[in-house]
């Protein structure tokens, strides 16, 4: 990613209390090319997601037909995910979306926007939303 992007995100991971943090963890994109199989790339996306899963994560998948969250709902979800003490999973797929079976396991869907968006601008705006999500939990004056 461009240096753009890492510091923008850094911008509100630095904010984000240890028990609220943000990693990001990026994966190889299936074999694309002209004449290129479209559904074996996600496959191997897919695939690389698993291996990456300890199989007791809860899993969002990010995506168009999901289900859109005000910030206020956002935040009521975040509130949710850290009482369950599991970790969270935003799952974003590559150029062509998710592989359909590795959304379908997901424990929810969610539309950021019902328009494509670049992935710099997606991580951005995760970690924005995810930073006033938190400041909404605690009554931090950031959200107003």
């Amino acid at each position: 990613m461009p240096g753009w992007v890492e510091e923008g995100v850094n911008t509100y991971r630095k904010r984000l209390p240890r028990d609220f943090n943000l990693e990001i963890e990026e994966i190889a994109l299936g074999q694309r090319g002209k004449n290129a199989d479209i559904a074996k790339a996600r496959a191997q996306e897919a695939q690389r997601i698993r291996d990456k899963l300890r199989g007791d994560e809860y899993l969002v998948a990010l995506e168009v037909k999901g289900k859109p969250w005000t910030t206020e709902q956002l935040a009521q979800e975040a509130d949710a995910w850290r009482m369950a003490g599991r970790d969270i999973v935003l799952l974003v797929g590559g150029p062509d979306g998710l592989e359909p079976s590795l959304s379908a396991t997901a424990d929810k869907t969610w539309s950021i926007s019902p328009l494509t968006l670049p992935h710099p601008l997606v991580r951005i705006m995760l970690a924005e939303q995810l930073y006033r999500a938190w400041t909404l939990l605690v009554g931090h004056p950031y959200h107003r």
